[in-house]
């Protein structure tokens, strides 16, 4: 697998994506080698999770790695770190060949799927017309569903409240579908 990067912003969050083959019978050591650098990336600054998908079709049969810090800075502080260069040595004799590798910033990582090329993005008129539509529908769901309860609350723990739920709700519900919905409109001319 080759590398292929998008130069990310110095602003904003910043996912990384990254595709591993790994030798048949290694599969074990790989995933105890996962376990152990991601445990180590969690102590960086700036850490924001990790998420494993195992080979897949969907993965082209390949493991991923999607990790996340707060801002490039951080980023690229683990990434020339001695810590992660060690982990790295430690992969020589239970991968093959190189990994193929994507960073993304800012809201781009809701729209990373693994099945997609790591060249591919989709354009930014249809990033912002699809996180539009989609915050539009949770902000008033939550609204009509939740608005009642802490009508009594402060205004910035209101805000608070739906922000939070509205991101978490996007990160890890809606968007992927909706993204995966999406793929042909969104990846295509």
């Amino acid at each position: 697998m080759a590398e292929e990067t998008q130069a990310p912003e110095t602003g904003g969050p910043v996912t990384v994506t990254v595709a591993r083959r790994i030798k048949p019978g290694c599969e074990a050591r790989y995933e105890e080698w996962v376990a152990g650098v991601t445990a180590e990336a969690a102590t960086w600054p700036g850490y924001l999770g990790v998420s494993a998908l195992r080979p897949a079709p969907a993965t082209d049969d390949a493991y991923v790695t999607i990790y996340r810090f707060r801002d490039y800075h951080n980023c690229h502080a683990w990434e020339v770190s001695e810590a992660r260069q060690r982990w790295l040595d430690r992969l020589g004799d239970i991968v093959e060949g190189e990994a193929a590798v994507k960073k993304v910033t800012g809201l781009e990582f809701w729209f990373d799927l693994p099945e997609v090329p790591v060249s591919a993005s989709p354009s930014p008129h249809k990033m912002a017309l699809v996180i539009t539509m989609v915050a539009y529908t949770v902000v008033m769901g939550l609204n009509l569903a939740f608005g009642p309860l802490v009508a009594g609350w402060p205004l910035w723990l209101k805000a608070l409240a739906f922000v939070s739920a509205q991101v978490l709700v996007m990160t890890y519900v809606l968007m992927p579908r909706v993204t995966r919905l999406l793929r042909p409109w969104l990846y295509g001319s």
